[in-house]
């Protein structure tokens, strides 16, 4: 009951200054946006925001680890220039602005790429492709197999519903581990062709594989099954009243 109350106060403190709280269980996000010329009374109201938030936990005797908080700025790359580049107060410590953040392990760039998480997916996607690799004499296809999805696919799908819309640069890059992965269960060659190896393996390429996880998400939103806060963002559309 003690920690249910501490999480209104705050979710109310945060909300009083027209920003959005997120709660995990050791951590908060505090977020908010604005038009372009509006971000110097955004970078106002954040900061004014996180002191208000550092003096209530002191009230509440709780402390707040300032060498763990991170500010980002997020916008298209044309517009990085134009963004604030001073740094946070968070008590007595100052926080500069940085250009990614790890958020639940999915890195989220400031220009919205996601160049670093596919960068991180694919090194390690591939490092436990080359361990399975010095074991692939020893298994059979089935077992290879199962050993792919469980160490390897669990990576690739982790998140991969905020990959939708890469582009086509980025995606060769993911589509380029599982083809790998395919080869490998078969002892295929680079030579021979991919997709009757996808095809046997009844694996989706890449984009239509984060289309289905995406789908996969809408539907459990719509259905009650997704947490609130995603839910809460979507309606269907025939019951727009306004539309076409």
């Amino acid at each position: 009951m003690l920690f249910l109350l501490y999480t209104a106060d705050l979710v109310q403190l945060v909300e009083s200054f027209e920003l959005y709280p997120h709660l995990y269980a050791d951590d908060t996000q505090i977020h908010g946006f604005c038009r372009p010329g509006d971000t110097d009374s955004l970078w106002k109201r954040v900061a004014d925001c996180v002191a208000a938030v550092v003096d209530w936990m002191r009230s509440s005797r709780l402390q707040l680890n300032a060498s763990k908080t991170e500010v980002l700025w997020c916008t298209s790359a044309r517009r990085q220039s134009q963004l604030p580049s001073d740094p946070l107060a968070v008590g007595s410590d100052l926080v500069s602005p940085v250009s990614c953040v790890r958020d639940l392990g999915i890195f989220v760039d400031a220009d919205l790429t996601m160049r670093t998480q596919v960068t991180q997916t694919c090194s390690k996607c591939f490092a436990a492709l080359r361990q399975l690799r010095s074991t692939r004499r020893s298994v059979s296809d089935d077992v290879m197999q199962s050993l792919i999805v469980a160490l390897v696919f669990s990576r690739l799908d982790y998140g991969s519903a905020t990959l939708a819309g890469l582009p086509k640069q980025l995606m060769d890059r993911l589509q380029s581990m599982q083809n790998a992965a395919a080869r490998l269960i078969f002892k295929a060659c680079r030579q021979d062709h991919i997709q009757p190896l996808l095809h046997r393996l009844h694996w989706l390429r890449m984009p239509e594989r984060i289309s289905f996880r995406l789908a996969l998400l809408v539907y459990r939103c719509l259905h009650g099954s997704a947490p609130g806060y995603l839910a809460s963002d979507l309606q269907r559309v025939s019951h727009l009243n306004a539309r076409r």
